[in-house]
């Protein structure tokens, strides 16, 4: 027992030295990266952060290391860009250094870096151009498209008229709205709200995207194209993914807050009421005339902050960010949820 107690402080001195001379050597290997709380092995910086709010978490941190911190994910550190400021400096003043996507490991192994979200390099340079090229023949930007939204939106207004005002759960309709927006834009159709197949769109994704295929007969022979039917099935995916869930998601938000807020619910009215009125369909010149109802949307835009973090960025090569050096493909996180210009940033409307 004498022996245990006396090679028990040894052992804790020792665990110690390990922790020290891990983290010293992770500062030498990664550079001049940012300062940030000490890592333990293995978990990093895990129990620094509270898994149920991590935006939370990050901003607690950022007052104590600053707005641009590392942290670190098991072994891999990570990057912290904190506030608007930081954010805007990086990804728009230094926006191609930080032009790469993280790593999400989940998503990776599904889309195998195709796409347009999650891919880096050659192949987001060349689905991005395609698929900016390919949505402005079918109107994007033009009139075409706000025709579609507003004869998208009439469906939707006629089908919340069934409900009598009744009590009901919007949650799928006003997905099914802006999924039909997509669908008339990339398939030139739209589908009834009780039409199975739009149930089902995202497992005819592969067949549907060869109309979209233009370019694919150019490039089929040629095996070092990105054009392969894989690559546009997964890009079809990332447009809905992205176009859907965050339209949706943002009109629920929109409609419990103007719930909430009766008042503003009623400024809103007046306004459409005055600047459309009852017999005109909304259009994007009206957008001008209703200063009000835009800094509505925008609050809630900023108060709901669908994804607070933002998907990991990673830069392209040895970057230099203010007085730190950030090495290639280092995985960047940006939280946009900062205090400055804001009384609360969490505060609502």
């Amino acid at each position: 027992m004498e022996l245990l107690g006396a090679t028990t402080p040894v052992f804790i001195i020792f665990v110690i030295c390990l922790v020290f001379l891990w983290v010293w050597k992770e500062g030498r290997k990664w550079g001049r990266l940012p300062p940030g709380p000490t890592p333990l092995p293995i978990i990093g910086n895990l129990m620094q952060l509270n898994l149920k709010d991590i935006p939370a978490s990050l901003s607690k941190l950022a007052k104590e290391y600053g707005p641009v911190y590392t942290l670190y994910v098991g072994s891999t550190p990570t990057v912290v860009l904190h506030g608007y400021e930081a954010v805007k400096e990086a990804l728009i003043d230094q926006g191609d250094e930080f032009l790469g996507r993280g790593p999400i490991p989940i998503i990776s192994d599904f889309q195998k870096g195709h796409g347009i979200l999650f891919s880096n390099g050659e192949t987001w340079k060349q689905m991005r151009r395609f698929s900016l090229m390919t949505l402005r023949n079918f109107g994007m930007g033009k009139r075409s498209i706000e025709e579609r939204v507003q004869e998208e939106a009439q469906f939707l207004v006629e089908e919340l008229r069934k409900t009598e005002a009744q009590p009901f759960d919007p949650t799928l309709i006003l997905s099914l709205a802006p999924c039909n927006v997509i669908c008339s834009t990339l398939f030139n159709e739209r589908f009834q709200y009780d039409d199975e197949k739009l149930l089902y769109l995202m497992r005819l994704l592969n067949e549907n995207f060869k109309k979209l295929s233009s370019r694919w007969n150019q490039e089929k022979h040629n095996p070092m194209s990105e054009f392969d039917l894989e690559n546009l099935a997964v890009c079809g995916s990332n447009l809905f993914v992205a176009g859907t869930e965050t339209t949706s998601s943002t009109l629920r938000y929109g409609l419990l807050l103007l719930m909430k807020h009766p008042e503003v619910q009623a400024k809103v009215h007046e306004e459409i009421d005055s600047v459309i009125g009852h017999n005109q369909r909304p259009s994007l010149k009206d957008k001008m005339k209703m200063p009000y109802t835009e800094a509505v949307l925008n609050e809630i835009q900023r108060y709901i902050t669908l994804v607070p973090c933002n998907v990991p960025h990673a830069v392209t090569k040895d970057t230099k960010f203010r007085q730190y050096v950030i090495p290639k493909v280092r995985c960047v996180w940006e939280n946009g949820l900062g205090q400055e210009g804001w009384c609360g940033p969490s505060v609502g409307p």
